[in-house]
């Protein structure tokens, strides 16, 4: 897996070549630069304490030089690091772009099953500490794998004898940086596991603080949160610390290799193999070749930690899609609806909805009545494809659904939901949605949906911004939006999901007479725990354990005095 992650970012990095070269090429600048410094440096040391006068005219030639190469490390350095941040960058972006995307084509079963925090903390922080990773990366591995290589190349010009001794050395560093890395990315993973576990508990207590309060939560909630706020800073700590002690053992190794190089350079020179100033460029070398260890090794904790992150995200575009499965595309519909002996669970050791059959004629009003549990809104998931039954089938006006496409179904449905969902976006778009309607056609479906005149009340009426966590709107009105939205289009077929269940009983009148106008010629389907709102249904499904016991209008229904019966007199005995 750690092979197939750096195969995969690097196949991302590779999509900026132009900038990709260009960084590699200062990469070769700047290390070619570092590294004819030190040779030019050597002779200068020479023309300095060679016997005689001092050649000045050499020595000024050799200084001007060193500054042209100054400069030149300088520039090539500064243009290595802006090209490496905008690939960094480029590659953050094109990954949350993928991300973000990604979302809109998981299906629904895996939003159920897989928690918000969680997936939040793989788009936010895991492409953060990749971004991270990538900078200092790139920085340390162009010119750390350079600068091996060159100064092993001038240092077996220099002297053989000095080469080996650094080249000897070398295998001990590999292993102490390797020992330590391979434990550090296993308890990187672990703090990323850490980390979305507390984002995603601080998500769900932002999200339910009136709740902690209500209900003086707020000592256990703080107690959850220490726990896993103790776990993460256990795994930081270990993994932290692992990775910090791989430069203080590396640098060790390279004083050891420093010190071999000076104690033989000083006696080759002592007994005139060498000159001092090829001693002084030899120890430059020695030391330009482990630094590269040092840096690799002290940025290893941020790439493991990128390479952790980079999987994590990885693994959540690798998610199968919803299949879009059914090669039929179509605008419209007459509105027939039939389950034939569908059956359907989602979790397959426990059974919830058993051959199921029914039949909902065009423009006819079904109602689907029960307590908690029941399998309700289980039947509207069904209808709109979020999840396909596990047997059986749904027809719409005699075709099975599944031979139709996913996104063709969907736009045959107008759903109002009982939870409400509100854009950060003006009152306007939150009723468009992205669809394309004019200013009159808005506001005809506010006045339809009676939002008008709570619109007109806020500061800038339809322009006014809102949020999901806004307190500017109660969830009545709230729910007058999503009405809206419903009341802006003209599908064929209607699910109402609890639409009025926030609202009072004045406006939900309002809204039942608008609702009767809408569904003239469109079928209904309309999930609803106050019996009073489907008293009007043509049908009315009473629905218990997964299964339809029974079936009929209101007047029906209570002339058997069966569960129907009892469920309308607990509400209105």
């Amino acid at each position: 897996m750690y092979k197939n992650t750096l195969k995969r970012i690097a196949s991302l990095v590779l999509k900026y070549k132009f900038s990709f070269m260009l960084s590699l090429i200062c990469a070769f600048l700047y290390t070619l630069s570092s590294l004819v410094i030190p040779l030019i440096t050597g002779k200068a040391i020479d023309f300095v304490i060679a016997e005689g006068n001092v050649d000045f005219q050499s020595l000024l030639r050799m200084l001007f030089f060193i500054a042209l190469l100054a400069l030149l490390s300088f520039i090539s350095s500064y243009l290595m690091a802006r090209l490496n941040n905008r690939i960094s960058y480029l590659v953050s972006r094109r990954m949350r772009d993928l991300s973000f995307s990604k979302l809109s084509k998981l299906p629904l079963s895996y939003l159920d099953s897989h928690q918000t925090g969680d997936t939040l903390s793989r788009i936010v922080s895991d492409i953060d500490n990749l971004s991270d990773g990538l900078i200092l990366g790139f920085s340390q591995l162009f010119t750390g794998i350079m600068t091996i290589l060159g100064t092993l190349i001038l240092l077996f010009n220099l002297s053989w004898i000095l080469a080996s001794v650094v080249l000897l050395v070398t295998p001990l560093s590999f292993f102490v940086a390797s020992f330590i890395s391979s434990r550090t990315n296993r308890m990187y993973r672990r703090m990323a596991e850490d980390r979305a576990r507390q984002t995603e508990c601080i998500d769900e207590m932002v999200r339910m603080d009136d709740e902690v309060k209500i209900y003086h939560g707020k000592r256990k909630a703080e107690e959850i949160f220490d726990k896993i706020n103790e776990d993460y800073a256990a795994s930081s700590f270990k993994a932290t610390f692992f990775s910090s002690i791989t430069n203080p053992s590396t640098r060790f190794v390279n004083s050891v290799v420093y010190a071999l190089t000076a104690l033989t350079g000083a006696l080759l020179a002592i007994n005139g193999r060498i000159s001092v100033g090829l001693m002084t460029s030899a120890l430059s070398y020695a030391n330009q070749y482990t630094k590269p260890f040092n840096e690799i090794t002290g940025v290893i904790a941020e790439f493991q930690n990128a390479i952790v992150s980079a999987s994590r995200v990885f693994s959540l575009l690798d998610e199968k899609d919803e299949e879009t499965e059914g090669e039929v595309e179509i605008s419209s519909s007459e509105g027939d609806v039939a389950f034939d002996d569908v059956s359907f669970s989602y979790n397959k050791d426990q059974k919830l909805i058993e051959n199921f059959s029914f039949k909902a004629l065009s423009g006819r009003h079904v109602a689907i009545v029960g307590p908690t549990g029941a399998g309700k809104t289980t039947i509207i998931n069904l209808l709109m494809r979020f999840y396909d039954a596990d047997k059986g089938r749904i027809l719409l006006d005699g075709k099975d659904i599944t031979s139709i496409n996913r996104q063709s179904v969907r736009r045959l449905f107008g759903m109002v939901l009982q939870d409400t969902y509100i854009r950060n976006a003006t009152v306007r778009e939150n009723i468009l949605m992205g669809r394309s309607f004019s200013d009159e056609d808005v506001i005809k479906a506010a006045r339809l949906s009676h939002a008008e005149g709570f619109i007109e009340r806020l500061p800038n009426g339809y322009d006014t911004v809102l949020s999901d966590e806004s307190s500017a709107l109660s969830q009545g009105e709230r729910q007058l939006l999503s009405i809206a939205r419903i009341m802006l289009s003209l599908p064929p077929i209607l699910i109402l999901d609890e639409a009025t269940s926030s609202i009072d009983t004045r406006t939900e009148l309002l809204i039942q007479n608008s609702f009767s106008h809408l569904m003239q010629g469109r079928t209904t389907f309309s999930v609803a725990h106050r019996l009073s709102t489907v008293e009007n249904a043509d049908t009315i499904l009473v629905m218990k354990d997964g299964a339809v016991i029974e079936m009929g209008n209101h007047k029906e229904l209570l002339a058997r005095k069966g569960f129907y019966y009892e469920l309308y007199r607990s509400q209105f005995a």
